[in-house]
Parts: C-alpha cells; sequence; structure tokens
C-alpha cells in the first residue's frame, strides 16, 4: 500500500527529473495521440509516426509512472479513474486531458491523503483504502457503462 507518510523533498528531487520532461512533454504528444485514437491506420495517413508516438507514450509513462511509485508505492484507482472521468467531463482531446488527468490526479491524491489521516487520528488510514472507497464504485460505473449494462 502506498503513502505519503515519507514523503520529503529529497525524494521530490529524485523522482523530478523523471516526471517534469513527461509533463513538458506531454503537450506535444497530444495531437499524436489524438490521431491515434482513430485508429493506427488513420494516424498514418494522417502523417503521424505511428511507431515513434506510441514508443515515446509508452517511455513517458513508464518513467513517470516508474518514478512516482518509487517514491510513494503503490496507490490504487488514481491512474485508473481519474483519465476516465476527465474524458467524460472535458471530452477525448489529449490537449486538455493530459494536464488536467495530471492535476486532477494530484489533487484527488493529495484530497485522499487528508481523509486518511483525519478518519482514524491518531493513526494512518492506508491512502489505498480511501482511493478504493472512491474508486471502485466509479470503476465499476464506467465499466457497466461501456458495457451497456447501466445508461444514466
Amino acid at each position: 500500500m502506498g503513502s505519503l507518510g515519507g514523503a520529503s523533498w529529497q525524494k521530490i528531487a529524485l523522482a523530478a527529473p523523471l516526471i517534469l520532461p513527461v509533463l513538458l512533454l506531454s503537450p506535444m504528444l497530444a495531437r499524436g495521440l489524438n490521431m491515434l485514437a482513430l485508429g493506427e491506420a488513420s494516424a498514418l495517413h494522417a502523417g503521424v509516426e505511428v511507431e515513434q508516438i506510441k514508443t515515446l507514450t509508452i517511455l513517458c509513462v513508464a518513467a513517470a509512472t516508474g518514478a512516482a511509485v518509487a517514491v510513494a508505492g503503490g496507490i490504487g484507482f488514481i491512474g485508473i479513474v481519474v483519465p476516465h472521468l476527465l474524458r467524460l467531463a472535458v471530452g477525448p482531446d489529449h490537449r486538455f486531458l493530459l494536464p488536467n488527468a495530471a492535476l486532477l490526479g494530484a489533487i484527488l491524491l493529495v484530497g485522499a491523503d487528508i481523509i486518511a489521516r483525519l478518519v482514524v487520528m491518531p493513526a494512518e488510514l492506508p491512502i489505498g483504502i480511501v482511493t478504493a472507497v472512491l474508486g471502485a464504485p466509479v470503476f465499476l460505473y464506467i465499466l457497466l457503462r461501456s458495457r451497456g449494462i447501466l445508461d444514466l
């Protein structure tokens, strides 16, 4: 279970060289990702270097996720629920989706940490429990909606 209990500026300084370039590079990947959402053939015909975009995106995601997990540990549902909720709210355009997902993910994580620290004071509830309580129903709703079982 992940935690922000051991967070320090030293750990942030170690993770920042992997996370910051990804945050800066993500707007440049947005056009290619938008085209890839239409299919690889369509993206290729639109002039997108499909394999290059896919490789760069995988490397960026792996670097940023690896650095974040190394600092805070695995905290479930943030990376699954936030982008799906934002896609419903702001649409599929990656120009808006990527920066907002990073921002809303951070806000949700800090909010979950605050709740985890306050609920069972003076002890600390694992953040993963809080994010699971918030994220599991949302994930279930998205899953059922995508399968056509739920239509709200």
